[in-house]
């Protein structure tokens, strides 16, 4: 259904092309890409779009509009229409169902739209930062009226050729009719007569029940075709004239700088042409470098080989003794101890001190890596004082900044040109690495320069998750019921990488399932730790509502467990009744960013996911030995997600899953097929995550570089049969009901219905992660 974009051809202004690898995969099928076409005088839409505001652990939040129009439309003579996507593309699908939004209000044919990447511009585009679960969240209306606007002037255009009222004008499928004189005109005959006129300060927008696309499925990814034929253009495949290419040796420490270096051996390398080292930033080192030394070569593995040869002797700086497994004892020391109340009501701490049931658990989680499957990687091309950068980025804004800044120029001298991105998942909203090829393209006067990250730099060099350990206490009543809950929550902050001294939890990552519980407890208390950290803290999918959620729900159901209770059940009374609740009222100040009126937290909601996902797994049924089932639910980026994992579990340990559903209540439902590949990809990787996801460091320096020792999920572990299961909205709730996130809240929900599944298989309490061989009998 979708047509498709050759983002090489189109851009062919940048010089760009598609590297040898990739040719191979042209020959597969008989398409050529379609060559974007658009008229001198093509008609230009316009409307306002969510306008850039304060960031939050890189995740801007809405600020109002913007008052300048931003272009997003272009419709040709030949009436082919061109709509800008300003999101970056990682994999989610976003450079899809944006444009599709627009096509659906302007009545195009979906077949003759073409789809171009926006570069870094704040004062066109608004928020280009793709972090946060909120590209469709925030632009699905500014996008409706960006189409619905368009569609207007073309009205207004026909009319007026016409001389007919535009009330008796409709669209339909690209063309514009006029039923009483059974007049028609295609959206190309009309463009450039709208392009005269003024854009509408107002517009009405589709009755919900017209919409030809939004809420419907089978219509791909403009980039599908582009994949499989190997036209599509990433960060690593850019090639420029005359362009060389680096690679660095970076501190092994964060913090630490180079003490000496030889570059002798690695300037005998043939191909090599130059080492130059990059000064670094001490911490916190925000999106600068770390600076070390590059090796800058006529291809990446003559740079690689360089590199090898370099004699270099580090000073590690102040963390030089960071060491994970010690650091872990610190941590449960700082959790065990009464440390900052962030929420309280009751009088916890006496009632766990009184007669009852008392139950305690601790929960822990390693650093992790974004392991990416393309890393990091970006051109660069400096010259007459302007530079040019091509990069996987999905914060093309703070990229342009952090560019500029590091070469000492404006920003408005800093172009950057978005890439397809092989995975982000918030590395790539850090462009540390593109600042990296901007220095080393001005230190060798102009001439491009790309930096490629091998898997190595990207596994032991990353923004890594954070590390954590959460301690619980409850007590039970002679019921059964909670009367007491105390979370501490240990955890080094994002805001270290940014803020000297930063230390334990801030406001936002505690209100990712941690103080925002909506449980019915007359006896809540939350504590954060201020615990310090020793390497780069960055965002990561689903952040703190990782290691929030697999504690919570892990503890809920060893509560179930010592209740006697049946976990599901158990459940649902802790959640309680539908209600909403405003998250000011468990002291959640800032709510993702966004409104508590707009997005107030809906147990009835969390619980309709609950009874879908139970009731689609069929909980309670009879299961052979060996084999469980394991429930959790979570609410993050607006959303609410439950899980129910099936395992089985062997007499060596060796674990497998036939089963997983998953429900997912996001609001109404845009493009439905995207979503539901969103929750696969997330439950995939949350698994991966709990299984064997772990970056652990000795002497400063993080121990795994490859594959081989940071596990992700191969393709025989994963799930025989993951289904998702979506809560359905009417769809007069497009135009009254809020959208939640999709790409985030997949996540959090599967390490703790994996372990409680395990638990319920083998009677085996799983509270360290990663799983490994832990399911193993003793």
């Amino acid at each position: 259904m979708s047509a498709a974009f050759d983002f090489a051809k189109d851009n062919a202004n940048t010089e760009v092309a598609s590297m040898s690898r990739r040719t191979w995969l042209k020959g597969v099928g008989a398409f050529t890409g379609l060559a974007l076409t658009v008229g001198v005088n093509g008609l230009v839409m316009a409307a306002n779009a969510a306008a850039p505001a304060k960031k939050y652990g890189g995740a801007s939040m809405p600020g109002g509009t913007v008052n300048d129009p931003l272009i997003f439309v272009s419709i040709g003579a030949d009436g082919i229409v061109t709509i800008i996507a300003h999101r970056s593309e990682m994999g989610q699908g976003i450079r899809t169902s944006l444009p599709l939004v627009v096509a659906d209000e302007l009545d195009a044919d979906w077949g003759r739209v073409r789809v171009v990447q926006a570069n870094a511009d704040e004062s066109r585009y608004g928020n280009q930062n793709t972090d946060g679960s909120r590209s469709m969240r925030h632009f699905f209306t500014p996008m409706r009226q960006v189409g619905a606007t368009a569609r207007l002037m073309l009205i207004s255009a026909a009319a007026a050729r016409w001389n007919v009222p535009a009330a008796e004008i409709t669209t339909k499928n690209h063309e514009v009719l006029h039923a009483k004189s059974n007049r028609k005109l295609g959206y190309g005959e009309l463009a450039v007569d709208a392009a005269k006129l003024q854009v509408p300060a107002q517009v009405q927008l589709k009755d919900p029940s017209q919409f030809r696309y939004i809420g419907k499925d089978a219509f791909g990814s403009v980039d599908f075709r582009n994949i499989v034929t190997g036209n599509t253009q990433y960060g690593i495949d850019t090639r420029l004239e005359g362009m060389l290419y680096a690679v660095v040796a970076r501190p092994p420490v964060y913090g630490g700088k180079v003490a000496s270096f030889d570059p002798a051996e690695a300037l005998k390398i043939p191909g090599v042409v130059k080492v130059i080292e990059l000064k670094g930033s001490p911490p916190p080192a925000k999106f600068n470098p770390l600076g070390g030394i590059a090796v800058i070569a006529r291809n990446t593995w003559a740079a690689i080989k360089g590199r090898e040869a370099l004699k270099i002797t580090w000073d590690n700086g102040p963390h030089g003794g960071y060491d994970s497994t010690a650091f872990k004892v610190t941590l449960q020391e700082a959790a065990r101890k009464p440390a900052k109340v962030v929420r309280n009501s009751g009088d916890t701490m006496a009632v766990l001190g009184q007669a009852g049931k008392r139950i305690e658990a601790e929960y822990y989680i390693p650093h992790l890596a974004h392991a990416t499957m393309e890393p990091p990687a970006a051109t660069a091309r400096t010259a007459n004082g302007k530079c040019e950068v091509w990069a996987c980025v999905q914060d093309p804004q703070a990229t342009r900044d952090t560019v500029a800044d590091r070469l000492g120029w404006k920003t408005a001298d800093v172009k950057v040109n978005v890439t397809l991105l092989g995975g982000g998942f918030g590395r790539k909203s850090k462009p540390d690495f593109v600042a990296e090829a901007a220095l080393l393209s001005q230190a060798m006067d102009g001439v491009p320069v790309k930096v490629t990250w091998t898997r190595e730099d990207d596994l032991r060099h990353d923004y890594f998750h954070t590390v954590s350990l959460e301690h619980l206490e409850s007590t039970l009543d002679a019921k059964g019921k909670p009367q007491a809950w105390l979370h501490r929550t240990a955890a080094p902050t994002i805001a270290s990488t940014f803020v000297a001294g930063a230390k334990g939890e801030q406001p936002g990552e505690l209100g990712m399932g941690a103080i925002n519980i909506p449980f019915v407890i007359p006896n809540i208390r939350i504590e954060a730790p201020e615990v310090e950290a020793h390497t780069r803290i960055g965002w990561f999918r689903s952040v703190y509502n990782i290691p929030h959620a697999f504690a919570v729900q892990s503890f809920v159901a060893e509560l179930a467990a010592a209740a006697k209770r049946d976990h599901r059940e158990f459940l649902l009374e802790l959640i309680g009744p539908a209600r909403q609740i405003n998250p000011q009222e468990m002291s959640d100040t800032t709510n993702y960013g966004e409104s508590p009126v707009l997005y107030p937290l809906d147990t009835g909601r969390m619980r309709a996911v609950v009874e879908l996902a139970t009731k689609e797994a069929g909980w309670g049924r009879k299961l052979l030995k060996g084999h469980g089932l394991g429930l959790a639910v979570a609410y993050s980026f607006m959303s609410y997600v439950a899980a129910v994992i099936e395992v089985v579990v062997a007499d060596d340990g060796t674990i497998s899953i036939p089963r997983v559903d998953m429900a997912i209540d996001c609001g109404p439902q845009i493009t439905p097929d995207r979503i539901r590949s969103q929750v696969e990809g997330a439950c995939i990787m949350g698994l991966s995550l709990a299984l064997t996801g772990e970056i652990t460091f000795k002497n400063g320096s993080a121990e795994q570089g490859n594959f081989h020792e940071y596990e992700v999920l191969r393709a025989f572990s994963a799930p025989r049969d993951l289904r998702v299961h979506m809560v359905p909205h009417k769809s007069s709730m497009y135009d009254t009901m809020p959208l939640g996130g999709v790409g985030e809240p997949g996540t959090p929900p599967i390490a703790p219905a994996l372990c409680n599944a395990i638990f319920a298989a083998t009677g085996k309490r799983i509270r360290n992660l990663p799983i490994r061989d832990q399911a193993k009998k003793s």
